[in-house]
């Protein structure tokens, strides 16, 4: 027992409150915390989003993942989309490729 009670997405968003009541622009936090905290924070306060997969990539050691399409969706700010680049046979053609889907 780690003596800490709440889900993950309780303390998200109470760590997320004090980040933006301490004057800082943003978090980075999950994909799955997108939601509740544009909810609590507003459009205004940056989310920048590890965990990227685009559909069909490996997930690799992320537990909580989410494709592009879905993270902005939400209303993700940034996305951090690193090995599904950088383990590419060819990283430039992969991010390209990315790059497209989002343009559509």
């Amino acid at each position: 027992d780690t003596g800490v009670s709440g889900t993950p997405s309780d303390h998200v968003r109470r760590l997320a409150g004090l980040a933006a009541s301490s004057g800082l622009d943003g978090v980075v936090c999950s994909a799955h915390e997108i939601e509740v905290l544009r909810r609590d924070l507003g459009k205004e306060f940056k989310l920048v989003v590890p965990g990227i997969r685009p559909a069909g990539s490996d997930i690799a050691d992320q537990k909580r993942i989410m494709t592009p399409a879905e993270a902005l969706a939400l209303g993700a700010d940034i996305l951090v989309i690193g090995r599904p680049i950088t383990g590419a046979g060819d990283p430039r053609a992969a991010a390209e490729e990315i790059g497209r889907f989002l343009a559509a």
